[in-house]
């Protein structure tokens, strides 16, 4: 029987939220310090070791496969118009003829593009690319 992929996520957010609350609610340090503060005080942690901290971070996360995908439109439709759809059929989509087509990575808007064919194949020219702060404050925003 397979397992629900969502229960080993729920077990890690609720040990998470564990961790916090008994963080919260230990007794002071000896020194006078709250337990909201660093782990590690900042003399303790050399520069250099959390630069190779971080780059081993990132280096964690460049092999993971993300969906990139190109949107050339959208349209709301009726449940009644899609089961009329047949081959040969013609959706009328919001976009124009000629304008950029959206980039999207796992649904996030990260550029947007023209179509190119290169060796009878197509593909998208990036022309704007969305800066890594416009990207944080719309996710934040969804």
């Amino acid at each position: 029987m397979a397992e629900d992929p969502t229960s080993n996520s729920d077990d890690d957010m609720s040990a998470w939220a564990e961790a916090l609350e008994e963080a919260k609610s230990a007794p002071a340090r000896p020194d006078g310090s709250d337990n909201g503060g660093p782990l590690f005080p900042e003399s303790s942690v050399s520069a250099s070791a959390t630069a190779d901290a971080a780059l081993g971070d990132i280096n964690r996360v460049l092999d993971i496969p993300v969906q990139l995908s190109v949107e050339l439109g959208r349209v709301k439709v009726p449940i009644k118009y899609i089961l009329q759809l047949a081959q040969g059929s013609v959706v009328e989509l919001d976009a124009l003829a000629g304008e950029p087509m959206d980039v999207l990575v796992n649904g996030y808007l990260i550029a947007q593009g023209e179509v190119v064919v290169v060796n009878d194949k197509f593909g998208i020219r990036l022309t704007d690319v969305v800066t890594p702060s416009e990207r944080l404050r719309r996710v934040s925003k969804n």
